[in-house]
């Protein structure tokens, strides 16, 4: 089992979740919102493992945009095959454009090689309530998690 944060190998991120009771319906299949979540943090151990410094990132990110967020701007997602109480699932997260305020993630829900799930999720920086540039040490981090 890969460590709980996943990890990230040629510009995806990988990490395995197993499905709890809590995620599913009566009927012990997970539950549509429970695979938002499971990408939720699939999005934030990603950004988690950009770098070794990242709490050095996020002070540098801060000190130059203070308030600064991530926040879901768009979500297109397919629900293609169930899961189901215990199974273990790899959330897979793969940044396809770095833009200059958002970035377009793909993520995919797998079950071994059966696809469950797949989403298309823009992110966009802000602060203050507003879009904002992404600051360059930020842009780096992503873009240098892109080719490792």
């Amino acid at each position: 089992m890969m460590f709980e944060d996943g990890q990230i190998q040629s510009g995806r991120h990988r990490m395995k979740v197993r499905v709890y009771f809590e995620d599913t319906d009566a009927g012990q299949i997970v539950y549509h919102a429970s695979y938002l979540r499971f990408m939720e943090r699939g999005r934030t151990n990603y950004m988690r493992l950009l770098g070794t410094a990242q709490g050095a990132l996020i002070q540098s990110v801060s000190a130059d945009v203070p308030g600064f967020a991530f926040v879901v701007r768009s979500m297109s997602i397919d629900f293609l095959k169930p899961a189901i109480l215990d199974d273990v699932l790899d959330v897979e997260t793969v940044p396809e454009v770095v833009s200059g305020a958002s970035i377009s993630l793909l993520q995919e829900c797998r079950r071994g090689e059966v696809l469950l799930a797949r989403a298309r999720v823009k992110v966009a920086f802000i602060s203050g309530g507003r879009a904002q540039r992404i600051p360059r040490s930020l842009r780096q981090a992503m873009e240098l998690g892109e080719r490792s």
